[in-house]
């Protein structure tokens, strides 16, 4: 079965690492044909269209930090792409945004990736302008793609964190649950960081005995999602669980649960049992992809 495609990926833009270490180049391009990427903080800003809103580098606010996007050639010719870095990140929770994400379900795939990607990067930057080994000023390097102290010499660079993300199967039936202080009614796949020292394998099979009790085999590699909240890379695989019976950490889950085939189909088309996962979310394309296969 082909890799299901997911939301955040296919950006139009070429990131052209050739040109990130060559500053003559990237001062080269920094011209009236250049394209700033409109970013209220990190709220994307639509033009009349519903369209990710471009301006010059003319509207980049006074001694902000810019970093490259790359080059968009999806419309002939090569233009040149940017963004400011906010003076804040966001620390808030993915989900204390309604507004972010009524936006974000009316661009079309290739701006919400070019928005994911660009989103990511900029608030890295805005959250790590201090260096972690000695505490200095931090510069913005390789068109910011890195950032380098000067008082020791260290390089920083754009952190994504990898997340396991996870079906097991059980006898025709599907693990999900809903985590702690989440809306009644919603579940998804369970999902974990990995951990220093694991494997994707280890890391599911660690992440669903932790959270449901339950041993699980047979880890395959489904799909991955970037997820710029803030930025982490979300590893979808599915698994075969070895029981149904479940001992739940309530620390960390309000409820976990198998359900049928049927129970998936029906809450994907709204129509319940529970909530299905929003469309943008790489849960939603593994269940409709354990539902297709």
């Amino acid at each position: 079965m082909a890799t299901p495609s997911v939301a955040f990926s296919g950006s139009p833009i070429d990131r052209s690492d050739n040109l990130r270490a060559d500053p003559e180049a990237l001062a080269g391009m920094m011209n009236w044909k250049a394209r700033l990427l409109a970013l209220d903080a990190l709220m994307p800003s639509l033009d009349d269209d519903g369209r990710l809103m471009w301006t010059t580098l003319a509207d980049a606010p006074e001694d902000a930090e810019l970093v490259f996007l790359g080059i968009d050639r999806s419309e002939g010719g090569e233009k040149p792409c940017f963004a400011a870095v906010p003076p804040r990140g966001d620390a808030s929770p993915r989900m204390a945004n309604p507004q972010l994400w009524a936006l974000m379900a009316t661009l079309d795939p290739g701006d919400l990736a070019t928005y994911g990607g660009a989103r990511s990067l900029v608030d890295w930057h805005a959250r790590h302008r201090f260096c972690a080994q000695c505490g200095a000023d931090t510069k913005i390097a390789k068109g910011g793609w890195q950032r380098g102290c000067e008082a020791c010499g260290a390089q920083h660079f754009p952190r994504t964190d990898p997340v396991t993300i996870m079906l097991a199967e059980h006898e025709g039936r599907l693990m999900l649950g809903r985590g702690k202080g989440w809306p009644e009614g919603a579940f998804s796949a369970l999902a974990g960081f990995v951990e220093p020292g694991e494997t994707i394998e280890e890391a599911v099979q660690r992440e669903v005995f932790e959270e449901a009790g339950v041993r699980v085999r047979d880890v395959e590699y489904v799909a991955s999602q970037p997820w710029p909240f803030p930025s982490q890379l979300m590893i979808g695989c599915h698994s075969h669980a070895e029981s149904d019976e479940l001992t739940i950490d309530y620390t960390e889950m309000a409820e976990v649960r198998f359900f049928t085939r049927e129970e998936l189909g029906s809450a994907l088309a709204g129509d319940g049992p529970f909530r299905a996962p929003p469309r943008h979310a790489i849960a939603h394309t593994l269940l409709h992809w354990w539902l297709e296969k």
